[in-house]
């Protein structure tokens, strides 16, 4: 039997009316863990369930046959938004296999360790954070009956029911020792996201941003000529010649952009990608240098076009740099998208007019505009400001983005949660503490103000009984049905 079962549940799945939409993402986190504890002569059950051949993933029985037969030691890996549901799939399975461990992994679970040990005892360990060296410490010391207390980067419940909660695991620096995804694990060719990761962590302090403090701030980079011979492989082996760098600190320093450009040109590798650029940390030598080499595509974390939000949400950079560089930006690149997030409780609705501004300006220059509504997860300083002094309110018809998971129907401009989901939203309102970002602050003076403005100004689409496409952008939930060419993924 395999040491361990390793199940990702991070997908892309949404529902537009009686239509769905999917598409499946290369399991970065789990393939890389994969990759560490084989290499150490684990042997590893790795089950992908965005490849579940059925068009109702949270029916409990659809993930149950999908789990059959696990091994001892179940892992499960989520992001913040299939949060609620991989803690009701692990009481499933606590069910069907009480004699199992389990184990949560991944971003979602991020400052509520404690909580969710404390209330969902069906779960007995959380890992935190990067997994490569505590999952082989961990399944060691279940093998061996060693104290879990030996294990760093853990909590758990002991016996008695006492919570623990371990030393942080040492950040790896080293990323190039790691090795590539286990890309042996999954059938490539199926996978339409190719996506890569240059870096792990960003040292900036932004008060919204859930990412850097993940990493605890501290980022560290691959080596440039290790990210491209990672492309060369995967073109090689599936012919991938479209890469999407997921990490937000792909341009962490001119020399590292500069290097790996030049690497890409060296090799002769003819490809196109994507990254993400900071307004701060790049300039047009770099864009051009970038561009050369195969980015089709550069987006920006812009956030707000008000320099008070920016200085408050300790940004780093200021509307002036901005309103300087995108329009260098949309002169080079093929595609320029700029992110921003509206909806901070702090955020006045002259903050928001001048970020309207900038996005109507912008949008005229060609740039893509994808707003998205503020959602305060468990551990960002934004959320820390307003959970003891505000109270947190939950809108059936309006969810931030970033929580969408596929539970909700998408109609229009606005969702509606069907009857079957009833528990699972009833396991989100009965635990703002554990899933804020499924909340708002002052949605009636705060958010739905700014949001009929958006929709006037054609960033967010009319609510509609039933779904249609508009031409307007957004940047998921709320936005209408995007074709499949015009995918965060793909080139256009």
């Amino acid at each position: 039997m395999p040491d361990l079962t390793l199940v990702n549940l991070n997908m892309l799945f949404m529902r537009y009316g009686e239509e769905i939409e999917r598409e499946l993402h290369v399991p970065l986190g789990c393939l890389y863990l994969c990759t560490t504890l084989e290499r150490l002569g684990y042997e590893v059950d790795f089950r992908d369930y965005q490849t579940v051949p059925s068009d109702q993933p949270f029916d409990m029985d659809v993930f149950l046959s999908f789990l059959a037969e696990p091994a001892g030691v179940i892992g499960l890996s989520c992001m913040a938004n299939l949060l609620p549901f991989t803690i009701l799939a692990m009481r499933a399975l606590r069910e069907r296999y009480p004699d199992r461990v389990l184990v949560l992994g991944g971003v979602g679970t991020k400052a509520v360790e404690d909580q969710i040990l404390r209330r969902f005892g069906w779960i007995d360990i959380i890992c935190r954070g990067e997994g490569e060296l505590t999952a082989p410490d961990l399944l060691d010391a279940i093998r061996t009956g060693r104290d879990l207390a030996s294990v760093d980067g853990i909590s758990f419940r002991r016996k008695d029911g006492s919570i623990v909660h371990n030393r942080n695991r040492v950040r790896i620096k080293d990323l190039d020792s790691i090795g590539f995804p286990a890309w042996q694990k999954i059938d490539l060719p199926r996978y339409a996201g190719y996506g890569m990761m240059t870096s792990r962590g960003c040292p900036y302090p932004c008060t919204f941003c859930s990412v850097a403090p993940v990493w605890n701030l501290e980022s560290y980079s691959r080596s440039p000529g290790n990210i491209v011979d990672e492309m060369a492989e995967l073109h090689r082996q599936a012919g991938v010649d479209l890469f999407l760098f997921q990490d937000e600190f792909f341009v962490s320093g001119k020399r590292q952009v500069m290097d790996f450009c030049g690497q890409l040109r060296s090799r002769g590798l003819n490809v196109q990608w994507k990254a993400f650029g900071r307004v701060n940390l790049i300039d047009e030598e770099m864009m051009q240098a970038m561009a050369q080499t195969g980015c089709v595509e550069l987006r920006f974390g812009i956030e707000s076009g008000s320099d008070a939000v920016l200085k408050r949400i300790k940004k780093g950079f200021t509307a002036a740099q901005t309103l300087e560089l995108i329009p260098k930006a949309v002169k080079i690149f093929p595609r320029v998208d700029t992110f921003y997030v509206w909806g901070f409780p702090f955020e006045t609705m002259d903050d928001f007019n001048q970020s309207l501004f900038q996005m109507v300006s912008f949008r005229m220059m060609g740039a893509r505009i994808l707003p998205s509504l503020l959602s305060l997860l468990p551990q960002t300083e934004v959320y820390r400001e307003v959970a003891q002094s505000v109270t947190l309110e939950f809108c059936p018809y309006l969810l931030p983005e970033f929580v969408f998971t596929g539970h909700e129907i998408t109609r229009g401009g606005q969702i509606e949660i069907p009857p079957q989901y009833a528990e699972y939203f009833g396991l989100i309102q009965g635990n703002p503490d554990i899933f804020p970002g499924f909340f708002h602050v002052n949605l009636a003076d705060n958010i739905l103000p700014k949001l009929a403005l958006l929709r006037q100004f054609g960033f967010y689409p009319e609510a509609q009984p039933q779904p249609a496409k508009q031409d307007t952008e957004s940047c998921g939930a709320h936005s209408p049905r995007i074709a499949p060419q015009e995918l965060a993924t793909r080139a256009r």
